[in-house]
């Protein structure tokens, strides 16, 4: 990272690079199963007494009890699978029952706009739940150009995040196949219930 990039990550307020960096955990861990380094990592988290810390002692707990050849099991259970897995982690499925519809095309018009793109080999359609958390995590730590201002994040997270993926996440902690991926989806859930509140949510 040059030095003018990191002095700019630095400059954001540590909340904000919590919330980049969950999302960052969020879609490192649904976009491929994690390695054995990246399981020992996760092992040595420390729990508190919140809910989303409560969710970080689970998921270290899964971790130091999951070797990656299982985790990678999983993961293709629940997402791959000769059918398509138990789980579809996309935006098209859980808003209209289809794959590439009308919530994609809305989704790479606003990315095109941006300027952001899919990186080069990587075959999912953007409106995967890895991807969206990705571009969070970018506009947070400004890494496609300077942060996005508050208003800007909200806004991409209510037309493409807020009106499905807790709804994926709930089915995660319940899937069948979910043993390591459980307590992802339990973090998941915590945290964009976090994020609602932040942005001002009222139920």
């Amino acid at each position: 990272m040059e030095v003018w990039e990191a002095q700019r990550v630095r400059a954001i307020p540590d909340e904000d690079r919590s919330r980049a960096g969950l999302y960052g955990l969020l879609a490192h861990l649904l976009a491929a199963p994690p390695d054995a380094a990246v399981l020992a990592r996760l092992a040595g988290i420390r729990s508190d007494g919140t809910a989303i810390g409560a969710a970080f002692g689970a998921l270290a707990t899964a971790a130091a009890a999951c070797t990656s050849a299982g985790v990678t099991e999983e993961y293709e259970a629940l997402f791959i699978g000769v059918t398509g897995g138990e789980l579809k982690p996309y935006a098209s499925y859980y808003r209209t029952g289809f794959l590439n519809e009308k919530p994609l095309a809305d989704l790479r018009r606003d990315l095109a706009a941006a300027g952001i793109a899919r990186a080069d080999g990587v075959a999912e359609p953007e409106d995967h739940i890895a991807f969206l958390c990705e571009v969070m995590h970018g506009q947070i730590l400004g890494l496609y150009a300077e942060p996005a201002a508050l208003a800007a994040q909200r806004a991409f997270f209510d037309k493409h995040i807020e009106p499905w993926a807790a709804r994926f996440f709930s089915d995660l902690e319940a899937a069948a196949a979910a043993v390591f991926y459980r307590p992802v989806g339990t973090l998941g859930r915590s945290f964009l219930a976090i994020e609602r509140e932040g942005f001002g949510y009222l139920d």
